[in-house]
């Protein structure tokens, strides 16, 4: 899922389109002001949260070899 914090509906919209996102995108189109950039206090774009089956965010903002680190651990480790 796909959090935008763009402020123009169509210039949204079109981002989407040429960039080929096939997953789910929200926006309150508010921007810096929106409820969700706040929330979380995201800082840089792309920002990005590993959350837990209980809505729990885990880790936030990894990138590259740490983020495929983190995923290993999640799904590659037998759950008890």
């Amino acid at each position: 899922m796909s959090v935008s914090i763009d402020t123009d509906k169509n210039k949204w919209k079109e981002a989407i389109e040429k960039d080929g996102i096939t997953w789910t995108q929200v926006s309150d189109l508010q921007g810096h002001k929106g409820d969700v950039h706040l929330k979380y206090g995201i800082t840089s774009i792309p920002a990005n949260f590993l959350i837990d089956p209980e809505g729990v965010v885990i880790a936030k903002d990894l990138k590259g070899e740490f983020l495929n680190r983190e995923l290993e651990k999640l799904f590659l480790t037998p759950q008890q």
